[in-house]
């Protein structure tokens, strides 16, 4: 190995070095309580198990997908999703929550040095975006979306992705593309939120960010080797697993938005259920109704669709709605699904078209079905909005992810060589099996 390859690898260690001695730096935290903005309790206690489920998401996530692809690459895809647990745990820390919810830039982006390493993020409450909970604690739980959405985007460049330029990739990522999507998005500064853009539990920030990166990356990495567009899963019981635990972490991901416990949280967490219920139902009939067998695959499927749909929407529709919003995003990720296996896209495992069309038809609803200032309700503003948000966030998302792709293959190559990708990424990229076949 030459010098200069030594050095690719020893650099992301001695960044972590610099992280550790600057984490050392005496910081303020905002730990006296104004007795205007006493904390809740219950908002607590509740948002504390919410901010547990969401991170019960990320594993759910590692095994869904995992369970989904060739053998030879099922440590690779698990690891892919959990790594980002530690890596953007400390890069949320460090800058990431003061990008997204730091003092706003014209509302397009936070001031790095608000919260960095946590300044001023303390026990007491900060009104101006959750009045009754601890500000850690809100960080806290936006850093469990801030985790999985790198996670689900691995999808689209499972089992040809280096795992080393995959790090890279969700450092920048999470720096420049989710941090400001997240301030447009939930900052009360932020252009989008102000434009009255709704977006409950991310079905924009996560979800169709998440969807388009998964995009750009395939278009990019180019196809696997062989043309593997249609592999057979290696474990379904690891799909019904990662799909039991993604639709229970949802609650936390839905009804943990409300920031309390509340009558909107429990709006959120039944709409969720309905919503996901409902899309898996669809999935499983129409597949009966073109002749298909009904999978377990495609229920799982479904359901996931489903959760993703109702995301942006959950607090802001009504019972009846949420299973509508269910129907129509489980049809039309059928369709995209079906359309995307007759091009030459490899999306190794339909991110865009589940996450990303799910996503957007969640979006799409919110502007159509919100309490009070939806289409139906005959103000076609909040509508326009979305639509021109979505167009906004789509460009943005899709162009800088490709650009942040070329960026990282200049400094590490993304794709591993044919010879590695035909061993499988489990034993060249981690040395590693998912079953130690001697101990038999």
């Amino acid at each position: 190995m030459s010098e200069k390859s030594i050095w690719k690898y020893r650099l992301p260690f001695l960044i972590l070095i610099v992280v550790a001695l600057a984490s050392l730096i005496p910081v303020e935290y905002a730990n006296t309580i104004d007795p205007k903005h006493p904390i809740d309790h219950a908002d607590t206690a509740w948002i504390l198990i919410a901010s547990a489920l969401v991170l019960l998401m990320t594993p759910g996530l590692a095994f869904f997908y995992g369970g989904m692809v060739r053998y030879k690459n099922l440590v690779s895809t698990l690891l892919q999703s959990f790594f980002a647990l530690g890596l953007v745990s400390v890069l949320w820390v460090v800058v990431g929550f003061s990008l997204a919810f730091g003092d706003s830039f014209h509302g397009l982006i936070g001031n790095p040095f608000t919260f960095a390493f946590f300044r001023n993020v303390g026990i007491a409450p900060n009104p101006a975006f959750a009045a009754t909970i601890p500000f850690a604690l809100f960080a806290m739980f936006q850093l469990k979306f801030a985790i999985i959405t790198p996670a689900l985007f691995t999808g689209g460049v499972a089992e040809r992705v280096r795992f080393s330029s995959l790090m890279l990739f969700v450092c920048l990522f999470s720096i420049l593309i989710y941090a400001p999507l997240a301030h447009w998005t939930w900052h009360p500064d932020g252009f989008l939120r102000k434009w009255g853009v709704l977006d409950f539990a991310g079905g924009t920030v996560v979800h169709i960010s998440a969807g388009f990166a998964a995009l750009s990356g395939a278009i990019f990495l180019g196809r696997r080797k062989g043309k593997i567009m249609h592999n057979q899963p290696t474990n379904i019981p690891y799909i019904m697993l990662g799909t039991g635990l993604l639709w229970f972490g949802w609650f936390g991901f839905n009804a943990g938005s409300a920031l309390a416990a509340d009558g909107l949280a429990t709006s959120a967490f039944v709409n969720t259920n309905l919503a996901s219920a409902t899309a898996m139902l669809t999935w499983i009939l129409a597949d009966g109704a073109l002749g298909h067998k009904r999978s377990a695959v495609g229920a799982a499927v479904g359901a996931v669709v489903g959760l993703v749909a109702i995301t942006p929407a959950a607090g802001f529709v009504t019972v009846g709605q949420s299973i509508f919003i269910g129907f129509i995003a489980s049809m039309v990720s059928y369709v995209a699904v079906k359309l995307k296996s007759k091009t030459n896209i490899d999306d190794t495992l339909d991110v865009f078209p589940c996450h990303g069309i799910g996503g957007i038809v969640g979006m799409i609803l919110t502007g159509v079905f919100a309490k009070g200032v939806g289409l139906i309700y005959g103000d076609s503003t909040v509508f326009v909005h979305h639509l021109l948000a979505l167009v906004i966030v789509s460009i943005f998302t899709f162009g800088g992810s490709y650009l942040l792709y070329l960026i990282t293959d200049k400094i590490l190559p993304m794709r591993v060589t044919e010879e590695q990708e035909e061993k499988g990424l489990d034993l060249t990229q981690h040395g590693e099996e998912a079953t130690d076949m001697r101990s038999y």
